[in-house]
């Protein structure tokens, strides 16, 4: 064979079944795309009258207008741009992904940078009418005198028809009949819906009508507004933007009325254009953390809810807009492309959170302190996702202290560094640890607050990163300042009081610690080691509950030997009479030691209950 070059062919009969069933992941896409070429049309014949290239009144008021027949089943989208000459139409209609739009950033690119605000790329959004429409028909006039008005109908084959139109406004209408499946894009309300969606900050003034003139004053008043904000907040100098300004937005945008909490408003020309707000949302409950929502748009056109290529996992729990036109979008203008662009802006909007948030420290710590509980589970999440998240914002991590205090690990530790030296008391549960706290506060002592879902994670990444600092919970461990350490225990007494409680327990495994405390209100505690509980904590989240067999903890009853109640204890298994009466006593201040621990299962609780009536009554006896 011969070696041989030539063009691959493309039959448009092959390629109208891709458009329709596998280019856009969403049939109302084609509302989006056609008008997108309108808002290109005009932003078209824009640059061409400031460049002097065209004779336009200067008052011209530039539209796209979308106008609905329920009647004739006809949807029309109707712009008075730029509009084509018979030669135009050719080169960019009939031509499959010939780009109009691209061949005129080309043409114009060293002219100013006017030309980046056109939309389309790929010349394919035109023929996502044919989705919808069993027959497209274009009626269009150029701006260029003497031009002719020029009609093209296609039914969707590798046919078409091209005639002299009766159009007399510069500009293009395409006219869409549509199938009987589509019948639902007749409806004002379902239209309204997807051009917000949309279409809702594009460039250019967007109408929507019906063919017959409502006859309602409020329709009729509805219908001549816009429906879009030609000039979004994102797009402003953030100079110039209020207060007010940038929450009325974030109301709008997001149908949420909690006043958000901060905001960031990206403003970057070089080396990538990006503009958009970011918004901190106020939380009410643990569910609405998840509640994020990014939008990411290109030139103002929607494209996508929460991107994860340009969007950091972690930001998704924020709300916000991203406006980016050097991202490479697929043809159907829905996903992005890998590049390292994408990379770029992820990083740069990282950093720009990281920077909000340090400089909200630094010069607002107050403000900051007031913000932690709402933001605090995304900055943990950002600082285990992300290193350089973590490397950015490490030094301003605070936590809220049993004092009330908000300190950062290095403010806890130098603080308490007299009492536990790189140690970090913490309370995961502040109602069922009240005991721990109280006794805690009696000697002077704190401990953070660490009761997030996500805490338990975040204890061992900061340990992974402190090395010499241990995260200890407030019921794993006595600190040394809540002993009397004048106190000397005998270790005979300390044998024999053991020996009581895992007898009238009937276990003698339990760990029993006799110890004097500086209060002597508490009879005993229990301790819980720190290992022992991450085991089982992890265990519950991950749903294994056979793991917690596994790691069933090790448990210490701490008896507090200054307490009269376990001096009364000690009397008590002196006299062999009084053994029920022991027995009672220890089993119950064993419980109500476990109480302030965790809770009880149903059983024990229906015991202690019990066994606390049964107490009463003899009490009872005893004055009778």
């Amino acid at each position: 064979m011969k070696p041989e070059q030539g063009n691959i062919s493309i039959h448009t009969e092959n390629i109208f079944p891709i458009i329709k069933k596998w280019l856009y992941s969403d049939k109302d896409i084609f509302v989006r795309e056609l008008i997108s070429n309108g808002v290109d049309a005009v932003s078209k014949l824009k640059r061409l009258v400031a460049l002097g290239e065209a004779d336009i009144e200067e008052n011209t008021k530039y539209f796209v207008r979308v106008v609905f027949d329920k009647e004739n089943k006809v949807l029309s989208f109707i712009d008075n741009g730029i509009g084509m000459t018979g030669d135009e139409v050719k080169k960019y209609i009939n031509q499959i992904a010939f780009s109009g739009a691209a061949d005129f950033v080309a043409k114009y690119q060293d002219k100013g940078d006017e030309s980046n605000q056109i939309i389309g790329h790929f010349g394919l959004g035109f023929y996502s009418a044919f989705m919808v429409a069993d027959r497209v028909q274009i009626d269009t006039l150029s701006y260029q005198k003497d031009a002719e008005a020029v009609r093209w109908v296609c039914s969707g084959g590798t046919e078409y028809e091209m005639s002299p139109s009766d159009r007399k406004e510069r500009g293009t209408t395409v006219t869409l009949y549509l199938a009987e499946d589509a019948l639902e894009f007749l409806d004002e309300y379902r239209l309204r819906e997807i051009i917000e969606k949309y279409c809702a900050f594009m460039p250019v003034e967007i109408f929507l009508a019906d063919v017959n003139p409502p006859k309602e004053e409020h329709d009729k008043e509805r219908q001549s507004k816009p429906i879009n904000d030609t000039n979004p907040l994102w797009m402003r100098d953030p100079k110039e933007c209020t207060t007010q300004d940038y929450k009325e937005f974030y109301y709008k945008v997001f149908a949420d009325f909690k006043e958000p909490l901060f905001w960031i408003h990206l403003n970057v020309d070089y080396p990538f254009n990006l503009k958009g707000i970011l918004y901190f949302p106020r939380i009410n409950n643990e569910f609405e953390r998840l509640e994020g929502k990014i939008k990411l748009y290109n030139n103002q056109v929607f494209v996508a809810d929460n991107i994860k290529e340009i969007i950091p996992e972690f930001l998704m729990l924020l709300k916000g807009v991203i406006d980016c036109s050097d991202l490479p979008l697929n043809v159907s203008r829905s996903f992005l492309q890998k590049d390292s662009n994408v990379i770029k802006v992820s990083k740069h909007i990282t950093k720009k959170v990281g920077d909000k948030l340090t400089e909200l420290f630094a010069k607002e710590r107050d403000k900051y302190h007031k913000y932690w509980e709402d933001i605090n589970p995304f900055v943990k999440y950002g600082c285990i996702r992300e290193e350089k998240f973590y490397d950015r914002v490490k030094d301003i991590i605070v936590y809220r202290t049993t004092k009330g205090d908000y300190l950062t690990l290095q403010e806890y530790l130098s603080r308490n560094k007299d009492k536990h030296e790189n140690k970090v008391f913490y309370v995961s549960d502040e109602k069922q640890q009240a005991q721990y706290i109280n006794l805690f506060k009696e000697q002077d002592l704190e401990a953070v607050i660490l009761s997030g879902p996500l805490d338990i994670h975040f204890i061992q990444f900061m340990e992974g990163k402190e090395k010499e600092v241990r995260f200890n919970r407030i019921d794993s461990d006595l600190s040394d300042s809540m002993k009397d350490q004048e106190q000397v225990q005998d270790e005979t007494m300390k044998g024999k009081i053991t020996e009581v409680f895992q007898k009238a327990l009937e276990n003698d495994k339990l760990k029993v610690q006799v110890e004097t405390l500086k209060t002597e209100d508490i009879p005993a505690i229990v301790l819980l080691s720190e290992q022992s509980r991450r085991m089982q904590d992890l265990s519950v989240l991950f749903g294994r509950p056979d793991m917690k067999e596994m790691f069933p903890g090790e448990e210490t009853l701490v008896l507090n030997a200054g307490n009269s109640l376990v001096q009364s204890v000690l009397k008590l298994s002196e006299r062999p009479e009084k053994k029920e009466s022991l027995d009672l006593i220890c089993r119950h201040l064993y419980d109500l030691a476990l109480l302030s621990h965790k809770q009880l299962e149903p059983a024990a609780m229906t015991e202690f209950i019990a066994r606390g009536n049964k107490i009463l009554m003899m009490l009872a006896q005893e004055h009778n």
